[in-house]
C-alpha cells in the first residue's frame, strides 16, 4: 500500500473574522471565510470540483491570472536568470579559469539531503567538462557543520586551490580567513540567512545575502548550486544540463522543506518528469527499499519515503558514500549501499520515535509543563544530534510550540541544538536577539542549528520563553490546522482526484489539502494496528470509505465511545496504487464530536 507512515504535517493560519473554527480532538481548526460565487465561477471557468476550486480560493488564487500561474508553470514565467544572483560572475569565471588549468577543485557540502544532492549536482555537471574535481561532506559527529579551518589546511595540503562550498558556507569566517592566508580561492554557494558581515571569500552566491535582488528568494542549497553550473553551462554556450541533474535539485528541493512555490514548483515538477520518465538506478533501488510500486511519483512519495532514506546516512553514519549511491553507475555498489541506506534508516525511525515517547512521556508527567511554557526545550546525553531535528518538528507539529532539543557533549560541554517553529514566531530572529549566549547559530524563520554551552541553556530557553510570551498568547500556542474546503463523500470521485492533482507538487506552502467532512458515522468498530495506527470505515449518504489515522492511538477509546454517533472528520484525499490497481484513500488528522 502506498501510504506514508510518517506523522502528518499540518499547517495554520492566522485567524480573520468570518472564518469557520472547530475544535477538534487534538487540533483547533480553522477553514477561512469564502464566498461561494466566486468559488463556483472558479470552477466553472476552469473546469473544476467544487472543493478543489474551494481551495485555490481559500489560499489566494482568486483572479484568472493568479490562478493560471499556478496551475500552469512555465520555464518563461517561474525561472530567472542565474546572473541575477550577486557573486556570480566571478564565481563562473573562476571555476571556468580552474578547468582549463586542470586545477584542483573541492566540493565541499553537508551531510543533509540539500548537501548530499548539492555535492553531487556539482560533480555531475562539472566532470563532464574536464573538470580536476573532488567532494568532501563532513562526519556530523567527527567534523561538525560546515566548512572549518581543519577542513580547508587539508585541503591546501592535498594541492587544491579552489573550494566551492554547497549548501553551507555563510558564517565561516573563520573557514574564509584560513583559505585566503593561504592563497586558496573559496566560492561560497548557500541559502542559510545571513547574519553579520559575509565571510571573505572570492565569491559568494546566496539569494538570502542582504544586497542580492535575485527575485527569489526560496532556493534550497541544491537549487544555489543548480544556477551556478546553469550559468557555466550557458557561459559555454551548451545545451541542456545532465539529466541527472534534474533528479538531484528535485530530491534536495523537496528533501529541505523550502516553498514549494514560483521557480521551486517549476523544477520539482520538472524533476518529476524526468524520473518518472526514465528512472535511475538510485531511484529505484530507494523506492524497492520503501515497497513503492507507484507508476508515477509524487512529491510527497520523494518528501516521506525516498528523501528520508537518504537523510539518514548523514544523520547517523557517513554520508559520502550516499553521493557515490547518487552517482555511481555500477549497479552492485548502488545496491549495496542502498541495503544499508534502507537498514539506516529503518534505525533512524526506532531512534527518532523513542526520542518523541520518550519527550511525550515527560509532557504526560508534567516534567515539561506544556498548559504553563511557551516554548518546549529539552536536552539528553543519549539523543543522536542527527535525529534531533526530526523530532523537534513533529513535537512543535503536536503541541504547538517553538522546540528546541539538545544533545549534550560532555567532552566539550557544549549543547548542541535544533529547533523548529510555528508560523507565528520567527524562531531565527528569536536566536539573533539571544546570540550573545550562542557559540553558532543558523538557518531561517522555521528551522535552525544552535550549539552552546551547556551551562547557558536555562537563560536560552528563558530568553525564547519571553519572545514567544511577548507575541503569543498560551491560547494561541494551542496546536492548529488549517481546513481548506468542505466534502462530502458523494464528492470524493476520480475526477476530484485529478482536479487535486493540478496543485501538485504538494510541500512547504503549498500543502496537501485538507477536507472537513462533515456527519459521518462509523461503520464498524475501529481497527488499531501496530498499537498506533487506526483504521477505521465511515458512512454517509450512502457512501463507505476507509480512513487510516497514522500514530492517533489516542482516538480509540474515542471511537469506541462514539458507537453510531455522528461526528467530524479533517482528512486528506489521496490515490492508493497496489499490485497495479488504484482506489482513493482517506488519511485522517483529527476528528470534532458533535
Amino acid at each position: 500500500m502506498q501510504t506514508s507512515k510518517e506523522a502528518p504535517t499540518v499547517h495554520a493560519a492566522p485567524q480573520a473574522p468570518g472564518d469557520t473554527l472547530v475544535t477538534g480532538l487534538k487540533y483547533q481548526w480553522r477553514m477561512k471565510h469564502s464566498d461561494n460565487d466566486t468559488i463556483r465561477s472558479i470552477a466553472y471557468r476552469h473546469n473544476l470540483s467544487l472543493p478543489i476550486a474551494h481551495v485555490l480560493y481559500g489560499r489566494g488564487y482568486q483572479d484568472e491570472a493568479a490562478i493560471r500561474s499556478f496551475l500552469f508553470t512555465s520555464f518563461e514565467q517561474d525561472v530567472h536568470c542565474p546572473s541575477g544572483l550577486r557573486g556570480m560572475e566571478p564565481a563562473v569565471k573562476r571555476i571556468l579559469l580552474a578547468i582549463e588549468r586542470k586545477e584542483k577543485i573541492l566540493i565541499f557540502g553537508d551531510y543533509d539531503v540539500d548537501g548530499i544532492t548539492s555535492s553531487s549536482l556539482a560533480l555531475s555537471a562539472l566532470l563532464p567538462l574536464g573538470a580536476k574535481i573532488n567532494f568532501f561532506l563532513p562526519n556530523r559527529k567527527v567534523d561538525g557543520y560546515g566548512l572549518s579551518k581543519k577542513a580547508v589546511i587539508r585541503a591546501h595540503q592535498n594541492g587544491y586551490s579552489l573550494i566551492i562550498t554547497v549548501d553551507n558556507g555563510i558564517t565561516a569566517h573563520e573557514a574564509a580567513q584560513e583559505a585566503k592566508a593561504r592563497g586558496l580561492d573559496l566560492i561560497i554557494t548557500d541559502h542559510h540567512r545571513q547574519h553579520g558581515e559575509l565571510p571573505p571569500a572570492l565569491a559568494v552566491i546566496n539569494p538570502n545575502q542582504f544586497d542580492c535582488t535575485y527575485a527569489f528568494k526560496h532556493l534550497a542549497g541544491v537549487g544555489v548550486t543548480f544556477k551556478l553550473v546553469t550559468m557555466i553551462y550557458k557561459e559555454l554556450g551548451l545545451g541542456a544540463l545532465p539529466e541527472k541533474t534534474y533528479e538531484l535539485l528535485l530530491l534536495g528541493t523537496v528533501a529541505d522543506v523550502v516553498p514549494l512555490l514560483g521557480e521551486n514548483r517549476y523544477w520539482v515538477r520538472h524533476g518529476l518528469h524526468t524520473i518518472n520518465k526514465q528512472r535511475s538506478n538510485a531511484m529505484i533501488t530507494l523506492a524497492q527499499n520503501s515497497n513503492l510500486t507507484k507508476a508515477l511519483y509524487n512529491s510527497l512519495d520523494i518528501g516521506f519515503m525516498i528523501a528520508p532514506q537518504l537523510n539518514a546516512l548523514g544523520r547517523l553514519s557517513d554520508p559520502r558514500d550516499a553521493v557515490k549511491f547518487m552517482l555511481s553507475s555500477n549497479l552492485d555498489d548502488v545496491l549495496k549501499i542502498g541495503q544499508v541506506l534502507k537498514d539506516v534508516n529503518e534505525e533512524r525511525k526506532r531512534v527518532d520515535r523513542g526520542i518523541y515517547d520518550e519527550i511525550e512521556r515527560s509532557i504526560i508527567n508534567k516534567q515539561i509543563d506544556i498548559d504553563n511554557e511557551y516554548v518546549i526545550v529539552a536536552a539528553s546525553r543519549n539523543w543522536p544530534a542527527g535525529v534531533i531535528g526530526l523530532v523537534a518538528g513533529k513535537l512543535m507539529h503536536s503541541y504547538g510550540r517553538p522546540t528546541l532539543l539538545f544533545h549534550l557533549d560532555d567532552r566539550d560541554g557544549l549543547a548542541k541544538g535544533s529547533c523548529r517553529s510555528i508560523p507565528e514566531f520567527n524562531i531565527f530572529d528569536a536566536l539573533s536577539e539571544q546570540q550573545h549566549l550562542l557559540l553558532s547559530f543558523g538557518g531561517h524563520s522555521f528551522a535552525a542549528g544552535l550549539k552552546l554551552k551547556q551551562e547557558l541553556l536555562p537563560a536560552l530557553k528563558e530568553g525564547i520563553a519571553a519572545s514567544v510570551a511577548a507575541q503569543l498568547t498560551l491560547e494561541q500556542l494551542q496546536p492548529k490546522i488549517t481546513v481548506d474546503a468542505p466534502l462530502q463523500l458523494t464528492d470524493i470521485t476520480y475526477k476530484l482526484l485529478s482536479d487535486l492533482e493540478q496543485l501538485e507538487p504538494f510541500g512547504n506552502a503549498n500543502p496537501q489539502p485538507l477536507f472537513m467532512i462533515n456527519d459521518v458515522t462509523l461503520l464498524k468498530p475501529p481497527q488499531l494496528l501496530k498499537d498506533k495506527h487506526v483504521k477505521c470505515m465511515v458512512f454517509s449518504q450512502g457512501i463507505i470509505k476507509p480512513v487510516m489515522f497514522f500514530y492517533r492511538p489516542d482516538l480509540m477509546p474515542v471511537f469506541q465511545q462514539l458507537g453510531d454517533k455522528a461526528f467530524t472528520l479533517a482528512a486528506h484525499v489521496s490515490k492508493n496504487e497496489w499490485n497495479g490497481n488504484a482506489s482513493i484513500d482517506l488519511h485522517g488528522v483529527d476528528v470534532a464530536v458533535q
